[in-house]
């Protein structure tokens, strides 16, 4: 590969890297071609980008970057694929929903929320990892609550104080 080839490589990568704020790298080799294939569909449906890179390619793209990744560099070792996402969870979800058939992909590492997560086994807490608009939904539900508990008790309040007024006139 020509010095410029690799560098038109880098440029993209540096530039996906600082656009998204979550990637994931993961190690698929060992993948035939169908499931790999299979992979890439998957991720393409759920809007994940799948890019294989050279792990050098990659190390200067991340020291180029925008991101606090230096803890990164450490993994890149073997195949490494990077998972590309605007969703923190998605690439998570996906990777464990695919591994239910078969061995990989693995996880080598993260980048989520500003976060650094290594290791196979943060898969479960890359998981558990909510999306913005999840976290927004989970704060106007906690705003709405004490609305709806006042609303529900003064409803309540109306009909105890009609049965009480409609008991009063039956009496008479």
């Amino acid at each position: 590969m020509k010095s410029s080839e690799k560098a038109t490589i880098i440029d993209s990568l540096v530039e996906q890297i600082n656009s998204c704020n979550h990637f994931y790298l993961a190690d698929i080799s060992d993948l035939n071609a169908a499931d790999t294939s299979d992979l890439r569909r998957k991720c393409f449906t759920q809007d994940v980008k799948l890019v294989v890179v050279k792990n050098t390619l990659l190390r200067k793209a991340l020291e180029r970057s925008e991101k606090q990744a230096d803890e990164l560099y450490a993994i890149l070792k073997g195949n490494t694929s990077v998972m590309f996402t605007e969703n923190a969870n998605v690439p998570a979800k996906l990777i464990k929903e695919f591994r239910k058939k078969r061995q990989k992909p693995l996880l080598k590492g993260a980048y989520v929320q500003e976060s650094i997560y290594i290791g196979d086994d943060q898969l479960d807490a890359l998981v558990a990892v909510k999306s913005k608009n999840e976290l927004i939904a989970d704060v106007v539900a906690l705003l709405q609550s004490p609305v709806k508990t006042v609303l529900s008790q003064l409803q309540s309040g109306g009909n105890i104080i009609h049965g009480v007024l409609q008991t009063l006139e039956e009496r008479k």
